[in-house]
């Protein structure tokens, strides 16, 4: 499987001719991808989904499913766009790729801002996206999608899940609030999580990593 990082969150992955678009938010570049299966949103906020990146993949691929919890069905509903809603627990199989969906909440970011739904999601049970939380998906990870800067993000925290989680590989995600200087700051943190137990890998937006 490959996978390729494009701004912030948005992830696609690719088994054959076969590709899984994960959370094509307005912090990314317009996805212009073939062989789509499914998109996949952890959430609804629009650095991770809008209206027209989804509108642009379901153009190109027709048959591709949008997939996401509760509150991305109400976020993408003026739109026209159907959504299969899942939550914590709930498993689906699109093309070559197995699915499991874990957690509910999306991650604190102050009390005076709703917390909204946030599902993450497994992928062939190898590649973790949480999506904008510290969920645990209970089962070892290989390779992890971690943020590295968010509102609700705190460097001790991401520390500490990722050091619990201990994944094979992580690749920093979530970058776009960062500048340059904390990006790097960041990923140097995620870095000294990591690497106790497995590698880092950085990857800049249109780079790929197989495994």
């Amino acid at each position: 499987m490959e996978v390729t990082k494009l701004e912030h969150a948005c992830q696609v992955l690719r088994e054959g001719d076969a590709r899984l678009v994960l959370d094509p938010g307005g912090f990314t570049r317009p996805v212009d991808a073939t062989g789509v299966v499914a998109v996949v949103v952890t959430h609804e906020h629009p650095d991770h989904v809008t209206p027209d990146q989804v509108r642009r993949i379901l153009d190109a691929n027709p048959d591709a499913v949008v997939i996401g919890p509760a509150g991305v069905r109400a976020a993408l509903a003026d739109a026209d766009i159907a959504v299969d809603v899942v939550t914590d627990g709930d498993h689906r199989t699109v093309g070559p790729f197995s699915l499991d969906f874990h957690g509910t909440r999306h991650q604190l970011i102050h009390s005076s801002v709703p917390i909204v739904d946030n599902t993450g999601v497994l992928v062939d049970g190898r590649l973790f996206h949480p999506g904008d939380s510290y969920t645990d998906p209970g089962v070892p990870v290989e390779l992890l999608a971690a943020p590295v800067g968010a509102p609700w993000l705190k460097v001790a925290e991401m520390m500490d899940y990722v050091a619990a989680l201990a994944p094979t590989r992580a690749f920093p995600i979530h970058e776009a609030t960062l500048s340059d200087v904390g990006y790097q700051a960041h990923t140097a943190r995620l870095r000294e999580a990591v690497e106790p137990h497995g590698s880092l890998v950085v990857l800049r937006p249109g780079e790929s990593l197989t495994f």
